[in-house]
């Protein structure tokens, strides 16, 4: 048996910065994506191909005899030419988070756990644990700002020596399950990937396992106090000490808050995270200012349940009296088909008459997917309960409609999951 790791969709967010950590530990790190079937070199992809990652199509050809096991997600299917090569040779194949688990062991792990707001508060209370001098590892689930080393990395990962660790753990396949962690945040939960009841049982079990701290936002008495919120950023008071956040909207203050009681609880001093706090400089696709396209303001955003697009879209509509136009392409068909009437309340609450949403087509990563359901679908509800919406049949017709509502609204926005055209579009409209 060899010693390489092979990752099957490697230029995933969450694949991606697994693989981060592989090499950093030393590993010998392969990959495979659907997008380089088609020749689609992503940036995440060529910062890993720079790092020594030899990549493949998804095809089977980069699993040999030198593979000592294959690491996949929850997307991948039983049919994928990568697990059936694995399993005709005998390779053992491994799931993420169990891979994951493995590399963070030996390290005192903090684990951020939630429905929406984990990766913020993921990175967030890593940078307030290095500014600390935990020197910790950590391992998210979008790219925090700073942390690339000016590109070179995939940025989602930060390279610690010390005995701690801080890692994003995801309940949408209840593979949190898989870690043992020594404390934890979870964040907040709601019925996204499961109904709320299971949602629940599954959060309420996985903290069952933890000995340590655990703030958990499902069960607040209290709240943050003397809020305020200005613009671009926002503020609170906790004992006394007054926390400056670098990021627009409630939901942010609420994860600073998270982040910033777990530094406090493991014995960060309050004055360092007040000093440390403000000069976060955010995560990519999590409410990022890319720039300005005829006067509007560019913004780029990974949401895509009803509860971050809502959070989102409030933040940027009360810096965008003018309105709101945005694009948003579900990331699935069956989260579309679950979440459609939850989605149509959500736009008929957050759409003010100026705010305009153009929906593009479901995003279609292959395999066996039901596609009974469509955003034409979702468009259908929304125009009966009298929501400026538009549908777009790619990418470059909505960028024409954006463009030309550029000098009338106020902010531009690119939302959503998995496609990596969305950013890439959010840059274009900012010239980027």
């Amino acid at each position: 048996m060899g010693n390489v790791v092979h990752i099957a969709g490697i230029g995933g967010v969450g694949m991606s910065a697994l693989a981060q950590a592989l090499l950093d530990q030393g590993r010998t790190v392969t990959g495979s994506d659907r997008l380089l079937d088609h020749g689609d070199l992503t940036s995440t992809l060529s910062r890993l191909k720079a790092q020594g990652v030899k990549l493949f199509p998804q095809d089977g050809s980069g699993i040999d005899r030198d593979t000592a096991r294959l690491v996949v997600s929850s997307a991948i299917e039983s049919d994928n030419p990568d697990k059936l090569k694995a399993e005709t040779l005998g390779i053992p194949v491994v799931h993420r988070a169990d891979e994951l688990a493995a590399a963070l062991s030996g390290r005192t792990l903090v684990a951020v756990a939630g429905t929406c707001g984990k990766s913020s508060v993921t990175a967030m209370l890593g940078h307030l644990l290095v500014a600390a001098g935990f020197d910790p590892l950590v391992v998210n689930g979008a790219e925090v700002g700073g942390w690339d080393d000016n590109g070179r990395r995939i940025g989602s990962v930060h390279f610690g020596t010390g005995k701690w660790a801080v890692a994003e753990v995801d309940e949408s396949d209840k593979s949190l399950m898989a870690f043992s962690p020594d404390h934890a945040i979870i964040t907040n939960a709601s019925a996204d990937h499961f109904g709320m009841d299971e949602t629940q049982e599954l959060f309420s079990s996985f903290r069952a396992k933890i000995p340590g701290v655990v703030i958990d936002g499902r069960s607040e008495t209290g709240l943050p106090q003397d809020v305020e919120l200005s613009g671009w950023s926002g503020s609170f008071t906790l004992d006394g000490t007054r926390y400056t956040v670098p990021m627009p909207g409630m939901h942010n203050v609420m994860n600073s808050w998270h982040a910033v009681r777990m530094a406090l609880a493991l014995g960060a001093d309050p004055y360092t995270l007040q000093a440390a706090l403000p000069e976060f400089k955010g995560i990519s696709r999590r409410l990022q200012r890319v720039g300005q396209c005829d006067g509007a303001m560019v913004v780029d955003d990974y949401a895509h349940n009803p509860e971050k697009l809502a959070a989102a879209w409030k933040t940027l509509a009360a810096v965008a009296p003018n309105g709101v136009c945005a694009v948003w392409r579900p990331h699935g068909y069956a989260p579309l088909r679950k979440m459609l009437n939850a989605l149509t309340d959500m736009f008929a609450q957050v759409c003010r008459p100026q705010d305009r949403i153009i929906l593009l087509p479901v995003y279609d990563a292959g395999g066996t997917a039901n596609r009974s359901v469509s955003s034409g679908d979702l468009a259908e509800q929304l125009h009966l309960r009298g929501v400026n919406v538009q549908l777009a049949n790619g990418i470059p017709e909505a960028e024409a409609i954006m463009r030309a509502a550029a000098n009338q609204a106020g902010v531009l926005a690119t939302f959503g999951a998995r496609d990596p055209d969305l950013p890439r579009l959010a840059q274009r409209l900012a010239n980027v």
